[in-house]
């Protein structure tokens, strides 16, 4: 991947050469084919994702009830954050919905970077957290969806039969 390529994907914006010459170590690269599981849902969380083609379905299932989708990640959607939270796991399900090329971040290469390079650092994990709130935002309105089909027409909660 070449600098000029990461100045397109907006986690990096306005990021001088340099800045992205010392990110670049951190990123890898990945293909992924159609219909391919990036991770699952409980999975160790390693690595954040960045979409640099294609579009990646993120779907999260509660223990008791449906999957739902909590994002349509495309170009330049970031998934996959868990990792770089300190989340021991992935929360959700992340499957290609298309040939996709991503790249990808380890989240323990992600902590290092900003120990040794704090004023970018920075920078990066402020633009984290407003995707992180973007999407907790939008998967908001979903559940809420949800719940409120769960409940019977008396606006009594809607139980499930027991098998």
């Amino acid at each position: 991947m070449l600098v000029s390529d990461l100045a397109h994907v907006s986690l990096f914006a306005g990021f001088s050469a340099d800045q992205v010459t010392s990110i670049q170590p951190l990123l890898e690269v990945r293909d992924f084919s159609k219909d391919s599981i990036v991770f699952e849902q409980g999975e160790t969380a390693h690595y954040l994702y960045v979409v640099l083609k294609g579009e990646v379905l993120v779907r999260y299932r509660a223990y008791d009830g449906p999957m739902i989708t909590v994002a349509r990640s495309g170009p330049d959607s970031v998934f996959g954050w868990s990792s770089v939270l300190g989340r021991p796991t992935y929360s959700s399900q992340a499957i290609c919905l298309e040939d996709c090329v991503v790249f990808r971040i380890s989240g323990k290469g992600m902590q290092r970077f900003c120990e040794t390079h704090p004023d970018t650092g920075v920078i990066l994990l402020e633009r984290l957290a407003n995707v992180v709130a973007d999407h907790l935002r939008n998967t908001h309105s979903q559940i809420l969806t949800i719940l409120t089909e769960g409940v019977g027409n008396n606006g009594t909660p809607f139980r499930r039969p027991v098998e």
